[in-house]
């Protein structure tokens, strides 16, 4: 077709068109009735009539592009009349002059909907911006609440772009490239197109790093023949033993992607030679009986008669199937030659799954009603994103989380199997299960023993899960969880809690307030807010709320107030200041992090340090500390051009760092209670403490001895203010006599 673009006639144009959209009927997955016949061929005319003034970038004609979409949704994704007409249908409401209205009016609210979502998506796409970027890819991901088929003929729309991009300029080549590997790749992978997957992997590597790929693919072609001839000699051993059986069956082979062979040779630092399964066989029968499951294993069998296998490799997806639907047997055996080759067994079901993901899916589960993993992750998935709390780049770092990670399979109590991300803890765990049991989630059982909520779980781990009403979540929380849906959770219980203590705090700042004989109102909150450098009144409330700001400070802005020359100033301040006292009172759900202070290590501790002049940190930034011999501990950012070689050749120098805002954290303090043994003492000690919003209880070790108790409790603690509050509290439980902070437990 190369030479075609630039010469052909209209005729042979209009010829190859036609051609093409036969090619795209002739090709679908599922069967077209005569009605799925003419919505296709209405929107075909549509779409040709929409686009015939317009070009690609190679000079054909633009329908191509659309009609080549279209044959992807149907013959490789494997979508009915629907999605192969709103393929057909996606540029048209962004490029030319027809309305959503119209596409509404010929073909209903359901392929108007999907355009809808997928001219969306589109419309950002001109922006370099990384933050729009993230925005679209936000909006992209949002569509998922609407249809999953938006999502999938996106990938479809991007892998054509992907194949044809060769007319592209090179900075466009390589941004449309380095967005495919960041998110449509790991997208095409989690909804179970493999194929796609691999594909869109490759071409990005191909415009991303042009040589590297050239250099492998070269390889593999060069390798071409040994390849047929090793193929051969394992297809002839295994044929004997499959035989023998009256299988019906067909083995395939191929070399691995070539993105998957660079990966290796990276994360190995081997060379192209020395990668030791680049070779893959598959083995793809069609069952003889309803027991798919037996007859797979018994392959299994026949290949480890012949090939001896490597136990630590094998991955059995049939008992338990990815949550994308995946289903297989992967053995890693010695081949001839004593060569590694994967070998990989499927019925023809399970092959159709693992080539069409979604759509092949849902053909074979009807009239099963077992929810599947990839409709339980679709299901977790729109939970999480009707939550928006959060900004686009952290939105989209977020759902990529949930995209590639490797799995493990975990069970409950009650023995029921749950697949979750690898290095998931047990309070993923918990959110896992259900909201609340996360967010009341005090500790867990793993096989039968205690353990904190940051404990990593293994595959075959059980878990059961302790809580208690008492329980409130926690910001470090957020530093353990791996699991996109209790990040998302725990951020909203924490905004619930936030109000909470802010309307507690405009509560004590009103009766101060009123105590000191000033107004509380607009003019005053203003002020406030002004004079300790906060942006909104729920800033300050809240810091009142959890004690950061006190009575000394507050006396200060008093003092300062009643100073006749500085109100001078601060009212011509405040003419200056774009935020009037209307906004800083209604702006009722932000709270400001003052990045103010560095801590380092698990223990979070406030130690000297010096910022690194190789890539100056700022606040707020993420960085990690690097102990130096002579210059004590020097800050670098998480991307600083030294960070690779610190963090490869001096792993043990490096410390965990984090800028955190003083007047969020918790401190840990100890506190030495001693006094009369009285029954139920414990109890209203405990009490007491959980009574104080944001006191959490680390340990505590109380003993009675001849009518007396000594003990010690470790408690994480806001600020002074309300450490103070709390031991006066203590000291009015009857029975104890005397409550101090001491050093160490």
């Amino acid at each position: 077709m190369q030479a075609l673009q630039y010469t052909a006639t209209l005729e042979e144009e209009n010829k190859e068109i036609a051609n093409r959209y036969k090619d795209l009927l002739k090709g679908t997955y599922e069967v077209l009735s005569k009605e799925d016949k003419e919505l296709i061929r209405k929107a075909f005319d549509i779409a040709v009539d929409a686009h015939s003034k317009q070009r690609r970038k190679t000079g054909e004609p633009y329908i191509f592009h659309p009609i080549a979409v279209a044959k992807i949704v149907a013959k490789e994704i494997g979508l009915g009349a629907v999605s192969i007409a709103a393929a057909l249908l996606h540029d048209v409401v962004e490029d030319t002059h027809y309305t959503l209205d119209d596409i509404e009016q010929q073909f209903g609210e359901t392929i108007a909907k999907i355009v809808n979502g997928l001219t969306k998506i589109s419309r950002l796409n001109k922006e370099q911006d990384a933050s729009i970027q993230a925005e679209n890819f936000r909006k992209m991901l949002l569509t998922l609440n609407d249809d999953v088929r938006v999502i999938l003929i996106k990938i479809a729309d991007r892998l054509h772009n992907m194949q044809t991009m060769n007319a592209m300029p090179e900075d466009k080549q390589l941004k449309i490239a380095s967005e495919t590997l960041y998110i449509y790749a790991p997208l095409a992978h989690r909804l179970g197109l493999y194929n796609i997957k691999t594909e869109l992997e490759d071409l990005g590597l191909k415009y991303t790093e042009p040589d590297v790929y050239h250099d492998i693919v070269s390889k593999i072609k060069e390798s071409k023949e040994e390849q047929q001839n090793y193929l051969e000699r394992f297809s002839n051993t295994l044929k004997k033993g499959l035989d023998k059986e009256n299988f019906t069956y067909e083995i395939k082979g191929r070399f691995k992607s070539i993105f998957s062979i660079r990966r290796k040779m990276v994360k190995q630092n081997v060379t192209f030679e020395e990668v030791y399964d680049k070779f893959a066989i598959r083995i793809i029968f069609k069952p003889a009986t309803e027991d798919e499951k037996f007859e797979a294993w018994k392959i299994y069998s026949i290949v480890t008669d012949y090939f001896k296998p490597n136990p630590s490799r094998l991955r059995d997806w049939i008992s338990q199937p990815k949550t994308t639907g995946y289903e297989a047997l992967h053995i890693t055996v010695i081949g001839p030659d004593a060569q590694w080759v994967e070998v990989q067994i499927r019925s023809e079901r399970m092959n159709e799954i693992a080539e069409k993901g979604y759509a092949a899916h849902f053909k074979y589960k009807q009239g099963s009603d077992h929810e599947s993993g990839l409709e339980n992750w679709l299901n977790k998935l729109k939970e999480s994103l009707e939550n928006q709390n959060l900004n686009a780049v952290d939105f989209v770092e977020e759902f990529k989380l949930n995209l590639y990670s490797k799995e493990i399979y975990v069970f409950t109590p009650k023995g029921e199997l749950k697949s979750l991300p690898k290095d998931a803890t047990a309070l993923d765990f918990a959110f896992s299960i259900h909201t609340d049991i996360g967010l009341k989630c005090r500790g867990a059982k793993v096989n039968g023993k205690l353990v904190p909520l940051s404990h990593t779980l293994n595959s075959g781990d059980q878990i059961e899960v302790i809580t208690t009403n008492i329980n409130k979540p926690n910001a470090r929380w957020l530093d353990f969880v791996i699991t996109a849906r209790a990040k998302t959770k725990i951020r909203v219980a924490l905004k619930e809690e936030e109000k909470k203590i802010a309307e507690e705090g405009k509560a004590t700042l009103s009766r101060k307030l009123r105590h000191l004989k000033i107004p509380f109102n607009e003019k005053t909150i203003n002020e406030l807010v002004n004079y300790f450098k906060l942006r909104t009144s729920f800033d300050l409330f809240y810091r009142f709320g959890n004690g950061a700001i006190d009575n000394t400070q507050l006396k200060a802005f008093i003092g300062q107030r009643n100073s006749t020359f500085l109100n001078f100033f601060k009212s011509k301040l405040r003419r200056n200041s774009p935020t009037t006292h209307k906004e800083i009172i209604e702006d009722s759900d932000e709270v400001t992090e003052k990045y103010d202070a560095l801590v380092f290590g698990k223990e979070e501790e406030k130690l000297d340090y010096k910022l690194s002049k190789c890539c100056n940190p700022i606040p707020g930034e993420k960085v990690f500390g690097f102990l130096t011999i002579n210059d004590g501990i020097k800050v670098h950012k998480i991307n600083c051009p030294n960070a690779i070689s610190l963090q490869s050749n001096y792993a043990y120098r490096i410390i965990a760092a984090k800028w955190i805002d003083s007047t969020k954290q918790d401190f840990n303090v100890i506190l030495q209670i001693n006094g009369i043994d009285k029954a139920g003492i414990v109890n209203n000690v405990t009490r007491v403490i959980s009574n104080n919003l944001g006191v959490f209880i680390n340990s505590i070790n109380i003993a009675g001895k001849e009518g007396v108790f000594n003990g010690k409790i470790s408690l994480s603690v806001k600020n002074s203010t309300q450490l103070n509050k709390l031991i006066k509290s203590l000291q009015k439980v009857e029975g104890v006599k005397n409550v101090e902070r001491v050093n160490r437990m």
